[in-house]
């Protein structure tokens, strides 16, 4: 008996019929899937810079790799350097400010590298660059802010080599000093404290949000120093 040549040609068909419909629904649970798309770094944090300057030896302040690989972790470019670096460090952030690569400018210290820090600030402003934020943790010398950031925070430990910062007169810009003594943090492991740590980055994250223009001092009354009793909570050192 021979076969019918419309069943032939339709039983010849059959294996290109599959392949098709395997291809669609192969596609169709490719286009059905969720994806995860990476977000881009916003504007605000794509123009900010955080410098974190060491104290003396760079053994002694490592905690400031942790906050910087943090901020990394936020999409926040940084720089960790030593102290001594600090003018050739406002030189290179002058220069990017005004090609208009960098916008909002954070600088963070710990020990000498706090006592830079006016320093710094000083020198940008001569260069007309303002900055959003400088931290300081424990400052070891008597630092007088002469020239001003926009927000200027000094955490220091009032019955330890920590000082806190003075405000010379016309300084524009707010300054908190904030004496952190009795809540288990010593000079060598403030920067390393969990709880510090996540302040600085809070600070930080919060300076960023408000950068909506050119960040720059701002004529606001000079804040009382805190006393420790006063300040935020902060936890027992974990070394």
């Amino acid at each position: 008996m021979r076969p019918n040549g419309r069943h032939t040609a339709a039983a010849s068909q059959l294996p290109t019929i599959r392949a098709w419909a395997i291809c669609l629904l192969l596609l169709s649970a490719v286009a059905m899937s969720p994806t995860t798309a990476k977000a881009a770094p916003s504007q605000a944090v794509a123009t900010t810079h955080v410098y974190l300057l060491r104290g003396v030896l760079n053994i002694f302040s490592l905690g400031l790799d942790t906050i910087g690989a943090r901020l990394q972790a936020q999409g926040i470019p940084v720089t960790v350097a030593n102290f001594v670096s600090w003018s050739s460090l406002a030189d290179e952030a002058a220069a990017n400010y005004k090609a208009g690569r960098l916008k909002t400018i954070v600088l963070v210290g710990h020990s000498s590298g706090a006592t830079a820090l006016p320093d710094m600030i000083a020198k940008l402003n001569q260069l007309g660059v303002p900055v959003k934020l400088a931290i300081g943790l424990d400052s070891v010398f008597k630092t007088k802010l002469s020239t001003g950031a926009e927000r200027y925070i000094n955490i220091y430990i009032g019955d330890g080599p920590g000082e806190p910062v003075r405000a010379a007169a016309g300084l524009r810009g707010k300054l908190d000093n904030v004496d952190v003594r009795g809540s288990g943090v010593g000079h060598i492991t403030i920067d390393k404290n969990e709880a510090i740590q996540r302040r600085v980055i809070a600070e930080i994250d919060a300076a960023i949000a408000r950068s909506r223009g050119p960040a720059g001092p701002v004529a606001e009354p000079r804040a009382a120093p805190r006393s420790a009793r006063a300040a935020a909570a902060v936890a027992p050192a974990r070394n």
